[in-house]
This record gives C-alpha cells, sequence and structure tokens, in this order.
C-alpha cells in the first residue's frame, strides 16, 4: 500500500473514531498537524500518527507508528506523567474501530488525558493570564528534569560543534532561498555573517559542555504551545519522539525555545524570571553564553517557519516581525556587575528578586551558592556559629570566588549581574569591581539599608517563616555588626543607596539602576 492509500484509510477510520467517541461521551474536538491528528473528548484524547514520510521522520508502516508512539509515551512522562496513559490498539474495520480491543491492530494510537486549550501557555500568554507562580513552577521542573535526564554517550554525534554548525548551516541555507524573493536577503547575510562568528567564538565551549554532560536527552519542542498548566500544577507535554538529533541536545538548547518564545510574545520579565529560577535550582550559570546563542537560532527557525508559512498564503506581515526579532536577538547584549551590599535582613536578596524582571537580569546568591558547593543544595538553614563551619573565613573566601567565576561567565554574555552577598569586607567589593573592570562592564553597588530593629524583626520573621536559604540569625547579625567595613570615598562613586523601608515604584527603581549604570559607563570611557 502506498503513502497515500495508506493516508485516505487513516482519515476514514479517524472520522470513524470521532463517531465513536461521540456516543461514549460527547462529539471529540479534532486537531491536525502535517504528522498526526489528535481526538479530545471531555476525559481523554488520543493521537494517531499519519502514515508520512519525510527527510526527518519516516512513519510510514504500522510497525514504525507503534514504535514511536511506546517512545512518545516514554518520552512524555518524564515530564507529563498524569498526561500519558499509555497506548492502545485501534482493532476492528475501518469502518467499525474499537479501541484498545481484541484482535489484529488496525492502528495504534497516543491515550492521554484531555484537557481544556484555555490551559495551555499559549493561551495564557495571549489573554495575560500567565502568572510569575507558573514561570517558577516551570523553572524548578526543568531545572530537575535536565539533572535527572540520560547523557549523550561521548561517540554519539549529537550536541558536537560539528553537528550544531551543520544545523545552524542548514537552517541560514533554506532561510536564504525563502527570503531571496521577499526582500530580506541582506537580513539573511547578516545573521549568516553573525551565525559564522559565533559559531567559531563557541565551538570549545561547545566541546566541554558536551564532554561535562550538558547534551541531554532533552524534550526538543519547548514552546508555549507545549506547555500548560492544569489542577495548580505545570506539565510540559509533545517532546520530539521521531528524532535522536532534535532531543538529545544541550539543556540550555532546550531552555532556549521557551525563553525565547516569551520574548517573542512581549514577556520579557517572565522570560528573565524564568531563567533566574532555573539557573538558581541547577547552578549551571556558566551555560548562559552558548543559551544566548541557542535563543537567537530558535528565533531564526521562527523566521523560517513565517517564510513557509507566507509561502502558502500566510501573512507575510509576522514573518517581517520575526525577522526584525531574530536580528535584535543577535545583537550583543549590555552586560553588568552589580553588587548588593549590606547586613542580614536588610532586604538584598528581595531587592535583587526584583531587579531580575525589571533590568533583565540573573541574581546570584551567596546562601544558594555557599551551599551547592557544600553539597548542602536545597537544605534546611543551619545552626553553625558565625564564622564557622562552612561559614568559616577559608569557606567564604571560595563563595566569594565561586560567585566571581559566575558573574564573570554572566556578565561576559551580555547579561547583566547581581551579585547577592553581604560584600561587608572591602576586599570582597574590590574583588567584583576588578572583574567589571576586566570585562568593561560597569561596576555598580547597591548599599541596602533598614534600621536596626527592622533587621532584627526580618530576621526573625524569616525564621518562623523558614524555606529561605539563608542561616543568617540574629547572632549572625551581631557579628555583622561588629565587623562591617562601611563603604569608602571611592566606593560611594559607584554605589546607588536604597532605603529598603521605604517604597519604592518599580519603575522608579529600574530608572535609578540604569541611570547610575549610565553614568558608570560614561566616567569609564572618559577615563
Amino acid at each position: 500500500m502506498d503513502d497515500q492509500s495508506a493516508l485516505q484509510d487513516q482519515e476514514m477510520l479517524v472520522k470513524a473514531l470521532q463517531r465513536l467517541l461521540a456516543k461514549q461521551e460527547r462529539a471529540p474536538a479534532l486537531f491536525e498537524t502535517h504528522i498526526s491528528w489528535v481526538l479530545a473528548g471531555r476525559v481523554h484524547a488520543y493521537k494517531i500518527k499519519k502514515a508520512v514520510r519525510f527527510d526527518f521522520l519516516d512513519f510510514s508502516t504500522l510497525e514504525a507508528r507503534h514504535f514511536y508512539c511506546q517512545e512518545e509515551v516514554r518520552l512524555n512522562r518524564r515530564l507529563a506523567p498524569a498526561l500519558y496513559l499509555g497506548v492502545l490498539p485501534v482493532s476492528g474495520s475501518l469502518a467499525q474501530p474499537q479501541l484498545g480491543g481484541a484482535g489484529s491492530a488496525l492502528e495504534y494510537c497516543v491515550w492521554m488525558r484531555s484537557f481544556a486549550q484555555d490551559a495551555l501557555w499559549s493561551t495564557r500568554i495571549a489573554q495575560g493570564a500567565l502568572t510569575a507562580g507558573e514561570i517558577d513552577l516551570l523553572a524548578r521542573k526543568l531545572a530537575l528534569f535536565h539533572q535527572q535526564a540520560a547523557r549523550a554517550p561521548a561517540a554519539s554525534p549529537w550536541g558536537s560543534a560539528a553537528a550544531i554548525g551543520k544545523i545552524a548551516d542548514d537552517n541560514i541555507a533554506l532561510l536564504a532561498a525563502l527570503a531571496r524573493n521577499c526582500g530580506a536577503a541582506g537580513a539573511v547575510a547578516t545573521m549568516r555573517a553573525w551565525q559564522a562568528g559565533r559559531l567559531g567564538a563557541l565551538g570549545p565551549m561547545f566541546t566541554q559542555r558536551k564532554e561535562q554532560g550538558f547534551v541531554r536527552e532533552c524534550h526538543g519542542d519547548l514552546h508555549s504551545g507545549n506547555i500548560l498548566t492544569i489542577d495548580g500544577a505545570v506539565e510540559v507535554f509533545d517532546c520530539i519522539e521521531f528524532s535522536d538529533s532534535l532531543r538529545w541536545i544541550d539543556v540550555m538548547a532546550d531552555l532556549a525555545f521557551i525563553r525565547m518564545d516569551l520574548r517573542r510574545q512581549r514577556c520579557t520579565a517572565l522570560a528573565a524570571r524564568l531563567l533566574n529560577g532555573y539557573l538558581e535550582a541547577g547552578g549551571d550559570y556558566e551555560g548562559v553564553p552558548v543559551l544566548r546563542y541557542y535563543e537567537t537560532e530558535c528565533a531564526l527557525v521562527r523566521w523560517k517557519i513565517a517564510l513557509l508559512r507566507a509561502r502558502q498564503g500566510g501573512s507575510g506581515q509576522q514573518a517581517e516581525q520575526l525577522m526584525a526579532f531574530a536580528q535584535a536577538a543577535a545583537r550583543p547584549g549590555q552586560g553588568a556587575i552589580i553588587a548588593l551590599h549590606g547586613f542580614a535582613g536588610s532586604g538584598k536578596s528581595t531587592l535583587a528578586h526584583q531587579l531580575v524582571e525589571l533590568l533583565d537580569a540573573v541574581q546570584i546568591r551567596s546562601d544558594v551558592e555557599r551551599k551547592r558547593m557544600h553539597a548542602l543544595a536545597g537544605a534546611a538553614p543551619g545552626a553553625a556559629p558565625p564564622g564557622q563551619g562552612i561559614y568559616d573565613a577559608r569557606s567564604s573566601a571560595a563563595t566569594y570566588a565561586r560567585l566571581r567565576t559566575l558573574a564573570g561567565a554572566v556578565a561576559a554574555a551580555g547579561v547583566p549581574v547581581l551579585a547577592d552577598a553581604t560584600f561587608l569586607a572591602r576586599s570582597q567589593r574590590r574583588l567584583f569591581e576588578a572583574l567589571a573592570a576586566e570585562l568593561g562592564v560597569p561596576f555598580l553597588l547597591l548599599d541596602v539599608h533598614a534600621r536596626e530593629p527592622t533587621l532584627r524583626s526580618r530576621i526573625e520573621a524569616r525564621a518562623r517563616q523558614g524555606g529561605d536559604a539563608s542561616d543568617a540569625g540574629l547572632a549572625v547579625l551581631e557579628h555583622q555588626l561588629a565587623r562591617h567595613e562601611p563603604l569608602d570615598e571611592h566606593e560611594a562613586a559607584h554605589a546607588l543607596r536604597i532605603d529598603s523601608e521605604a517604597a519604592l515604584a518599580p519603575e522608579a527603581l529600574r530608572r535609578a539602576c540604569l541611570a547610575r549604570l549610565e553614568a558608570v559607563r560614561k566616567r569609564t570611557r572618559q577615563q
């Protein structure tokens, strides 16, 4: 049987299944893509793979469709176990099929729990309904998923510099062919030059990241149409089951797709929050340089798809918008080193968390990284006396050194860094000022203040509530007050004083930080 005859038989089968399901509960909705049909009823959904063969997949035989149905369930149960119920045979006849019945299988389908379309993040974003809490859930879920995912074997081609380069070359070649007759050839040429430059610069890092185990069996298609919120939980579904090369990728390439999608839909603050939460949960700050590359590559893919749709009669305006978005994504960002200085309870971490979204920045917390270094990530606050245990002089010096390394990787990639530590010693502050000078980025001290009674009450409240990475209690505060080295005249020139007890509107805070950073940039250029 040829592919066209098989597709015609499948269409007859799908219509018959639609009638069967309508008798059992209600008329199911039918969704169709170029590779599958999905029948979604009130409770359950059934996905049938089309008998098609393309360069990137082959579903042309019943055996292949059965295998990939099983793969789809296996792979997607990693992130959405409640959605994927199993694989069902379809028996009977084309006119009178049976789901899960006895007899020879005419077809196989993926059996899923159904969900309302307004649960999809693509819908929630369009409605302005997606919340920060949902972003936080996804950040932690992805970080854990990537940590547990299987690592690519060293001998495999996946995630190598050569493989990444070939994907980029193939993508830009098709983009150039599509853009030839729509006045975008110049833009494609610019992106081709950008791509060649970044591949050359990042090649050693691609190789290193594979050696370090960051190329894993990921999702591969992580956009807002494949994420939903249901019963208060965030689920990620419909991963790539049919292509090893699209699924075995750098974890940062996986994250890049949803980051790009959020930015494309003008959810920049949520994209920043997602990255910050993911990095804090997993610690892969040194992957930020390749993340920015992958985000731009994702934007190029979306531009290519928009050009394909325009050729098929779709809107050319969307292609133009995505061209502009891809070009903007490729522009270098402006890194900065922002150190938060203040006592325990001053509100540094709260302020830094707010600035993540306001400045499109990354927060690196000493409280979190110190425990990660000692294999205590996620541990409850400890009770070590001030200056002892993991807080002794040696451990503290190692923590600030690690913080400096991570901050350098992020800022060098063009992303502002919020170094969230007390910075009570002048030597600690000088360490980060020197880093900024090395990278040629501005250095800003956020001098965060609160009255001593407020510091004490906040520390006591935090201890009662729990759930925070900080171990600082009242004894630690006393230790800090006794040993603090105030900012000198030189440091005050790089500082912005913030009273955390005063109400400061977010936009005013953002403008104040940006203005001070720009002043530092100008002063640095004049020196």
